[in-house]
């Protein structure tokens, strides 16, 4: 079996599209087809079922698709240290959030920066469900997750630190100074991030739980800085991360809402199972533990 043939298939295998794994190995479309016939060829199997205009593994590609990865981690491994590279480099795409580039990263982003100049960090801003598939695809080397659940199907993952929330309103909000119950909470305005935020879809759960015969109604914001203005301007209370209002709470433009949330979010570093990550990756997860974890 030839690389380069594996290496095609394995891009198809995970994006399942003849036509986006042409267009990020920049090949031409007839290429990769011509390339995976070929692989099926000298395996004498299929590898692909041909659906109309979709695809899928057939049960002989699921087996090969582990083993191409290994061969291709492997031989990536192999040719940087026939080369000699003692200081780490390479590109690493990593999926993070807004709450936690902004006040979590820093500290490891700098570390990188200043002490590993030639590794490239591509940091990709999504949440959730969107960081979870495209680990399991490839499109993201290790990605940040702030989730209740510390398990993930195709996923290896560390926790990195606790997560802990608060809720929060405008100074001299009449909900303030006293100890509340979740349906305390119900009849006030509430303002949260996008849906697929975790702390946004468990606040909403919670709630729900309380008054299920009504639903739960958030002004949306795009950002956590959106949400903070808008709490701090007296529009309605919000559920956020500790660490992204810890300032506006010390120069008391919000106060904090004695509530406690009855779940626990842990920040968290994860990557496909299975996936052997280069020594560079490898080094970030170490890191990520070490300098992430001093500051929870």
């Amino acid at each position: 079996m030839e690389l380069r043939l594996l290496v095609t298939f394995e891009k198809v295998a995970t994006v399942l599209s003849f036509t986006r794994a042409a267009a990020e190995l920049k090949y031409a479309q007839s290429s990769v087809t011509a390339q995976i016939r070929s692989l099926e060829s000298s395996l004498g199997t299929e590898l692909f079922d041909r659906l109309g205009g979709h695809i899928r593994l057939t049960e002989a590609g699921e087996r090969l698709l582990p083993y191409a990865r290994q061969i291709i981690e492997l031989t990536e491994e192999a040719r940087a240290a026939v080369a000699g590279v003692e200081e780490p480099s390479g590109t690493l795409a990593v999926g993070t959030m807004e709450s936690l580039t902004n006040h979590r990263l820093p500290p490891l982003l700098e570390y990188f920066h200043h002490r590993y100049p030639k590794v490239r960090l591509s940091l990709r801003t999504t949440i959730g469900d969107e960081t979870r598939q495209a680990l399991r695809q490839g499109t993201y080397d290790v990605g940040f997750l702030m989730e209740e659940e510390t398990e993930h199907p195709g996923l290896e993952t560390v926790v990195l630190a606790t997560e802990p929330l608060v809720l929060v309103g405008a100074p001299g909000h009449p909900l303030a100074g006293r100890p509340l119950t979740t349906a305390d909470l119900l009849a006030q305005p509430l303002l949260a991030t996008e849906p697929g935020c975790a702390y946004r879809d468990l606040f909403e759960r919670e709630l729900t739980s309380h008054s299920p015969a009504d639903p739960v109604d958030f002004m949306e914001f795009g950002t956590i800085e959106a949400t903070k203005r808008a709490a701090a301007a007296g529009l309605g209370i919000a559920l956020l991360p500790g660490i992204t209002v810890a300032a506006e709470l010390a120069e008391k433009n919000l106060v904090r809402l004695d509530w406690q949330p009855p779940f626990t979010l842990r920040t968290q570093l994860a990557w496909r199972s299975g996936k052997r990550l280069a020594a560079h990756a490898r080094l970030f997860v170490e890191q990520a533990r070490r300098l992430v974890a001093e500051q929870a």
